[in-house]
C-alpha cells in the first residue's frame, strides 16, 4: 500500500520525465507488465505475489491514464483537461461499482474458488517467478534505452509560463543590452561556455554529448533563475524564452541539426 500509494503516481510521471514518450505510449508499459503479471499467475506463480505486483502497477497505469487524457492534443494526449477526465475515472468507478454489485463477480464463495489451480506446482512456480523476474530486468533494460535517447520530457510543458512582467516587449537588441547590463557577467559566461559547447557538439555530429551538455545549460539557468530574475524581469523573461526552443531542439527524438544551431545560436547572440 504504502509502494502503491506513495511513490505510483510519481513512478508514472518519472516514466514519462525518463523516456519521453508521448503520454498514450507512456500507458502501454504498465499495462503490458499487468498482462504479463496476469499470464503468469494463471500459469501458476505465487498469487499473493502476483497480486501485489499487479496491484501496485495499477497506480502509474492510473497516472499514465490520467496524463493521457488530460495532456492537450499538441502535447500528443486527448486533450480532455483535468475536469473532465476527473469526470470520466469518477464514471469509470462508478461503473464498476454498479456492475460488481449487481454481478457479484468479484465475490469468493469459497476457498475452492479461490484459486484457480487445482493445485500448487513447486515447478510451474519457480518458471512463473524467473519470468517475472526477466519481465523486470527487461523493463529496467527498456527505461535506460529509452532515457539514453535524445528526447525531451513529456512534462516539460506542464512547467508553467514565464513569469508576467511589466511594460512591452523587448526587441532582440534591446535584451541583448539589458542582458549584458544587468546580469552578472560570471553567470552570463557560465551560460555562455555551456551554449558554445552544445553548439560546437552539434556541429560536430555528436548527439548524445550535445544532449548531455545542454541538461547543464538548463540546470545552470534553473539555479541562477532565484537571482537573476529579480534584476531583470524583462530579460530574464527574453533569455527564458529562448533557452526553451535550445532545450527543445536539442532534446528532440529527431533531431534537425539546422534547427538546433538556430536555436543555439540566436540564445548566444543574446547572451553576448
Amino acid at each position: 500500500m504504502l509502494v502503491t500509494f506513495a511513490l505510483g503516481t510519481a513512478t508514472g510521471d518519472w516514466t514519462l520525465e525518463l523516456t519521453g514518450w508521448a503520454p498514450g505510449v507512456s500507458v502501454l508499459l504498465p499495462l503490458s507488465l499487468i498482462a504479463i503479471v496476469t499470464g503468469t499467475w494463471r500459469y501458476g506463480a505465487n498469487p499473493v505475489l502476483a497480486f501485489w505486483a499487479a496491484y501496485i502497477l495499477t497506480r502509474p497505469l492510473g497516472a499514465n491514464i490520467g496524463d493521457w487524457l488530460a495532456t492537450p492534443r499538441s502535447e500528443q494526449g486527448l486533450g480532455l483537461g483535468t475536469f473532465m477526465t476527473s469526470v470520466v475515472f469518477l464514471l469509470a468507478i462508478l461503473a464498476t461499482v454498479v456492475y460488481l454489485s449487481i454481478s457479484r463477480a468479484d465475490v469468493i464463495e469459497d476457498e475452492a474458488a479461490a484459486d484457480p489451480q487445482t493445485s500448487a506446482d513447486p515447478t510451474r512456480e519457480r518458471r512463473a517467478l524467473a519470468g517475472l523476474a526477466v519481465a523486470a530486468i527487461a523493463t529496467v533494460a527498456l527505461l535506460g534505452w529509452a532515457n539514453a535517447q535524445p528526447h525531451q520530457s513529456a512534462l516539460a510543458a506542464e512547467e508553467g509560463a514565464a513569469p508576467t512582467c511589466t511594460g512591452a516587449p523587448l526587441t532582440q537588441s534591446q535584451a541583448t543590452e539589458q542582458v549584458a547590463t544587468s546580469f552578472p557577467a560570471s553567470d552570463l559566461g557560465t551560460l555562455r561556455t555551456i551554449a558554445d559547447d552544445t553548439l560546437a557538439l552539434v556541429r560536430a555530429g555528436d548527439q548524445p554529448g550535445a544532449t548531455a551538455r545542454v541538461t547543464d545549460l538548463e540546470t545552470a539557468w534553473d539555479d541562477d533563475e532565484a537571482t537573476l530574475q529579480p534584476m531583470d524581469c524583462q530579460a530574464w523573461t527574453f533569455v527564458d524564452q529562448q533557452i526553451d526552443p535550445a532545450l527543445s531542439a536539442v532534446r528532440s527524438s529527431s533531431p534537425d541539426p539546422a534547427v538546433e544551431v538556430s536555436a543555439l545560436q540566436t540564445l548566444m547572440d543574446t547572451l553576448g
